[in-house]
């Protein structure tokens, strides 16, 4: 019985990023961290480290999962979309700051949000 041939597909174009570091760009403009990210899908924070550095293989239900979790579509995680940037981000030093702010009773919301907006008034 003759072997079996096997065949090798050809590799994928330079311009597509590994899905572990394209998962770690995304989580990073959508301004999480790999516990915020692990907490929203339900998995542990190695498991997105893991992920992320190409230690592990995603199934399809985990690309489905990241992509509800970031709110983009799974072109997008694959890399097969252009669109690097999921609609309406933030850059994650905003976006930090933003939940922390999110966070504070509303008394002191409204006092930071005032500053903010005579700040922003002023410089513009």
């Amino acid at each position: 019985m003759p072997k079996p041939v096997k065949i090798t597909p050809p590799p994928l174009p330079d311009s597509i990023l590994p899905i572990g570091p394209r998962i770690a760009k995304l989580r990073k403009l959508q301004g999480f961290s790999q516990e915020a990210l692990a907490a929203k899908i339900g998995i542990s924070r190695k498991q997105v480290s893991d992920y992320e550095r190409g230690m592990a293989n995603l199934s399809h239900e985990m690309i489905i999962r990241f992509s509800l979790a970031l709110g983009i579509e799974s072109d997008i995680l694959l890399g097969l979309n252009d669109s690097e940037e999921p609609p309406d981000t933030i850059a994650l030093r905003f976006s930090r700051r933003m939940r922390e702010l999110q966070a504070l009773p509303e008394s002191k919301t409204k006092a930071i949000l005032k500053v903010l907006d005579d700040l922003i008034r002023a410089n513009s």
